[in-house]
């Protein structure tokens, strides 16, 4: 199994899919594709807890490398996990992209972070599929309801507002710990708030500019829009516009603090965030909110270099699953990695890298074996003693050119 799982995790880096390693007789592992399509489908392998744990292990080595005194954050979002047909598709649905404010086929991606301010670091995750049956396009799998697949597929049917706290409670369990909870405006209802609280987190989120969305403000009930009109803005160069404290909640109550800021692409326009500590300077709320934006980064990475989209086509759920947690261990490894060295480049560069250095290696491992069938040869045809076999080995290699004997050191060095 760990064989599979690392020829998955590295095939990326070839830019060769399994379909086209045995076609051009590259494939040389010693499982069958069979066993590699079992090992994806397999419902009985808890990849939430997976990636869970990994995140926990890179975690701990990132955080000793930061101050004491830096905030961690948990980053949630979800992002479009587009499927160009989802009839044969378990689960597929038609779900709302955000971004081109229309339906489309696949899932929502729902990701959990963790962050330091510098390197982030996926922590779980959930395939969303539509929890209207009218907006459901694939089958769903008949499971005991005891099982891993049967949940797996249950929570992928919940509201995302309460999958986000399933995430949160799994991060925790694993011994994940942060100072805050960010996610925006599409999280932001003070239900999420409250129940983010419950769990002994504090959340600094982006307001939701609705009129059916209250807070209380001097003892009424008010809109974020009201309260910014009644209330008194900061003039100069204020890093905010507008800093209340309000009462988040209608039946049970917890103190939050809103800070308004001007909107850097509209002048005229502001922008509101809420914070539930309120020992919180209105600058920190600002700046910690701005590590957000991070967890934007991880989706262009995953779906751009890491073939977060295209490299399953898998029609199960399980094996959908088991590829969205082995491009988060990717993604791990290169963050891992760029952390580790305090490495400048991006982790665009580093996919590179990592891809130019797999590719190095197959190629001295393949002239290796070339080597290998010559001096066998040799050595049963003209039967050299081993002084003039040495001999010949190393005026061979010496009449090479560096590239190739670079590769074949490195060959040799990974052996």
């Amino acid at each position: 199994m760990l064989d599979i799982f690392k020829y998955k995790l590295c095939n990326v880096f070839s830019n060769r899919s399994m379909y086209m390693h045995k076609k051009t007789g590259a494939f040389r592992e010693s499982f069958s594709k069979n066993t590699f399509y079992r090992f994806l489908n397999n419902p009985k392998i808890n990849w939430l807890r997976f990636t869970t744990l990994l995140s926990k292990k890179v975690a701990g080595a990132v955080e000793p490398l930061t101050d004491d005194d830096r905030v961690n954050a948990f980053v949630v979002n979800d992002s479009l996990f587009e499927r160009t047909s989802c009839k044969k598709t378990e689960l597929g649905s038609r779900v709302f992209d955000h971004v081109t404010m229309r339906y489309r086929k696949g899932y929502r991606l729902m990701t959990l972070g963790w962050t330091n301010g510098n390197t982030f670091l996926p922590v779980n995750s959930s395939l969303l599929a539509s929890s209207k049956e009218n907006n459901l396009i694939g089958s769903v799998g008949d499971f005991d309801g005891r099982s891993l697949a049967a949940k797996r597929r249950k929570l992928a049917q919940m509201k995302g507002t309460e999958v986000m706290i399933e995430l949160l409670r799994t991060a925790q369990s694993a011994g994940h710990k942060a100072d805050y909870v960010l996610f925006d405006t599409l999280f932001s209802s003070p239900a999420q708030i409250l129940a983010v609280k419950a769990i002994g987190l504090d959340s600094i989120a982006m307001v939701k500019k609705s009129s059916r969305i209250y807070y209380e403000y001097e003892g009424e009930q008010l809109s974020i829009n009201k309260i910014f009109d009644i209330c008194k803005k900061r003039r100069g160069r204020s890093k905010y516009l507008l800093s209340v404290n309000v009462m988040v909640g209608k039946e049970e109550k917890i103190p939050a603090k809103i800070v308004c800021v001007r909107n850097k692409k509209n002048k005229k326009d502001w922008i509101a965030f809420i914070c539930t500590n309120l020992d919180l300077s209105e600058e920190e709320i600002i700046r910690i909110y701005g590590k957000r934006w991070q967890i934007e980064v991880f989706f262009k990475t995953c779906k751009s270099y890491l073939n977060l989209i295209g490299e399953c086509h898998s029609l199960s759920y399980d094996a959908l699953t088991a590829h969205v947690a082995i491009v988060f261990a990717r993604y791990l490894m290169i963050a891992m990695e760029q952390r580790r060295n305090e490495d400048e480049r991006t982790l665009g560069e580093l996919f590179f890298f990592f891809t130019d250095e797999l590719a190095d290696i197959t190629f001295g491992e393949s002239f290796q074996i070339i080597i290998s069938a010559m001096i066998d040869s040799v050595c049963a045809v003209f039967q050299p003693t081993e002084e003039q076999l040495a001999i010949f080995i190393e005026m061979f290699v010496g009449r090479l050119p560096d590239h190739i004997r670079n590769s074949l050191t490195k060959a040799a060095l990974a052996a």
